[in-house]
């Protein structure tokens, strides 16, 4: 009797870990949209209006490559990035002037846009919470400064490399409501929706028709020096 009860829990187990595993959808191609809210300092507030800034944002991804593309009213800016590789390429539109320029982001750019940040020690603490469509649970973790974050995952879909943020390799679920940190700008990013379709290929190879700069360059014209 005891080893038919323990077969039976075994069992149940083994179906449940079945509709689990079932019940998570894998994308290997299409768009993310984010909510974003902006966590700005006293400082950056000076300087920067948060009411011109971008409400949402769309990464399209196809595995290990994304492509983030921000309206910025004058200009319009691309960034693909490889996420195998750790680079990118900045592709920036001016219509008004006719001009296109293109810059590549090593691995040692991407690191200094993000303040050379490292995340670390994902924890999951049990708490549960519904955010949009997905059931999400609370993660601690901290930066390689020892800054201590939290963050709310699912394991309910699954992600390829190129469209998971940024220093979450080790976080074994998909982040939903997480601190990002970019220029040493703080924003909120909540996932809204993820959808599947084809989108792509991307490629960090400069496109005919764009003139090729340093990001030193691009960031200078961004000031108006």
């Amino acid at each position: 009797m005891f080893k038919s009860i323990k077969t039976g829990v075994l069992a149940i187990v083994l179906i449940g870990t079945a509709i689990i595993a079932k019940a998570q959808k894998a994308f290997e191609a299409g768009t993310i949209t984010y909510s974003v809210e902006y966590q700005l300092s006293d400082d950056q507030k000076k300087i920067i209006d948060p009411s011109v800034l971008p409400s949402e944002s769309k990464v399209e991804f196809n595995g290990n490559l994304a492509k983030v593309q921000i309206d910025m009213g004058m200009a319009m800016l691309k960034v693909i990035s490889d996420a195998s590789v750790n680079s990118a390429l900045v592709l920036v539109d001016i219509p008004m002037i006719q001009k296109q320029y293109a810059a590549k982001m090593s691995k040692e750019d991407i690191e200094k846009q993000h303040s050379s940040i490292k995340y670390s020690d994902f924890k999951a603490t049990g708490e549960q919470q519904k955010i949009g469509d997905y059931n999400t649970e609370k993660y601690t973790y901290k930066d390689n400064n020892g800054t201590e974050y939290e963050l709310w995952a699912t394991k309910e879909i699954k992600l390829p490399l190129g469209a998971n943020p940024r220093g979450f390799t080790d976080l074994k679920a998909t982040a939903v409501k997480f601190i990002n940190i970019q220029d040493g700008v703080k924003t909120l990013m909540t996932l809204k929706k993820v959808s599947d379709g084809k989108v792509g290929p991307f490629s960090l190879e400069v496109p005919k028709g764009y003139e090729l700069k340093t990001m030193e360059e691009l960031k200078a014209m961004r000031g108006g020096n």
